[in-house]
């Protein structure tokens, strides 16, 4: 039985939820039925995500794109597809205004999808969104990563019915870390008895990071041995220490920057926080699920999808202050609330947001695209997949 061939294209394979989302489909698609490539426009990252494609048996191709705008992606990417000749062609973020004209080219031979990873009026500027309801409007198939996104497709693109297929992790990695808790807190410097509240994101203005220093300083800096560990790089950096500073919580803020032990990290913490302003359905929130925190978060996007208020975790609305101090506070003094929403987290994780539910949906995506390229017809269901 011929194989179909999937190719993935992403800007690059930067640590991010996209990115890892990419990789995780790319290594767990069912080698018997399918061949999958992995396109980074970007040149090697040295990345953790790299480093496990190479370890698997996927293709992956680095088209090597330079700062800024590349016209040299056009004539790379066209001689990437026309070698491969892929039956399924899958972007992620915004490489569309880069595939678009290659899809003109491909699209009798091949099916195009793209995944809608944020909601639509933040995933990408206002230029590309108008290509990409160009590519939408012409074949091109959306998939949202929440029903939250899901609506925003219809907001923004007029597409009133799109498939929603979640992002999901491996459960069992995160459920099951290398190192146990008391030897990473002993190597990193913390104590076994200190309160170790953590934010996996990186440092950009859509995740709020001031917003959770500002909300850890006002309530659970305050209790005996709290800390706030921010995993995560980017731009604002430098803006966030001088604030840490500002707030007089030295010694109690933490940056560890980007790891590739994030199973082993979340293992180590006792509450998982996130302050986002506006999200898809966060990657993180289901990781620190899995390892069984309990999650205190703004209700961006997706995330009240993943997280029920009160049961797995406390939600708050995006730019409360006091309510995330409050939240984050009332966990910290908490044991026992900690651990049965952690429990519950936990559940619900391996219930519903396992690696292995989203590649189920992907490849009967995939065969279905497959099959109408197949029999030439000209429009594919968009229906939308059973609430979690």
């Amino acid at each position: 039985m011929k194989k179909i061939r999937v190719m993935h294209i992403v800007p690059a394979l930067t640590p991010g939820g996209a990115e890892r989302m990419v990789v995780h489909i790319a290594r767990g698609l069912d080698r018997k039925r399918f061949e999958v490539a992995v396109v980074s426009l970007w040149r090697r990252v040295g990345s953790d995500l790299e480093r496990l494609l190479d370890d698997s048996d996927v293709k992956v191709v680095y088209l090597g794109k330079g700062w800024g705008f590349d016209y040299r992606m056009y004539a790379r990417l066209h001689r990437v597809l026309g070698d491969y000749q892929p039956d399924i062609v899958h972007t992620h973020l915004d490489v569309l205004r880069y595939a678009c004209t290659c899809w003109m080219w491909f699209k009798r031979t091949s099916r195009w999808l793209h995944t809608v990873n944020n909601m639509a009026e933040c995933e990408v500027g206002p230029r590309a969104r108008w290509l990409q309801q160009r590519a939408f409007a012409s074949g091109v198939v959306p998939v949202a990563v929440s029903g939250e996104v899901a609506a925003s497709v219809w907001r923004l693109y007029g597409i009133e019915r799109c498939q929603v297929i979640w992002n999901c992790v491996p459960t069992d990695l995160y459920g099951s870390p290398r190192a146990p808790r008391a030897e990473w807190r002993a190597r990193e410097g913390f104590a076994d008895d200190e309160l170790l509240i953590v934010c996996v994101a990186r440092l950009h203005t859509q995740k709020n990071h001031a917003l959770l220093l500002e909300a850890f300083a006002q309530g659970a800096a305050r209790h005996p041995g709290a800390h706030l560990v921010i995993v995560g790089e980017g731009p604002l950096r430098g803006e966030l220490e001088e604030r840490v500073q500002r707030l007089g919580v030295v010694g109690q803020v933490h940056f560890l920057g980007v790891r590739a032990d994030i199973p082993e990290v979340l293992a180590a913490m006792d509450v998982f926080a996130l302050s986002s302003d506006y999200e898809g359905s966060p990657l993180s929130v289901v990781e620190a699920m899995a390892a069984g925190l309990p999650v205190v978060s703004t209700r961006a996007g997706g995330v009240s999808e993943l997280v029920e208020d009160g049961r797995e975790g406390l939600l708050v609305q995006p730019g409360d202050v006091g309510g995330l101090s409050g939240a984050m506070t009332f966990l910290a003094e908490h044991a026992e609330a900690r651990r049965s929403m952690g429990m519950a987290g936990a559940r619900r994780a391996r219930d519903s947001f396992d690696v292995s539910a989203m590649i189920r949906a992907y490849e009967a995506l995939y065969e279905t695209l497959d099959r109408d390229v197949r029999t030439r017809r000209p429009n594919v269901a968009r229906e939308s997949a059973v609430p979690v």
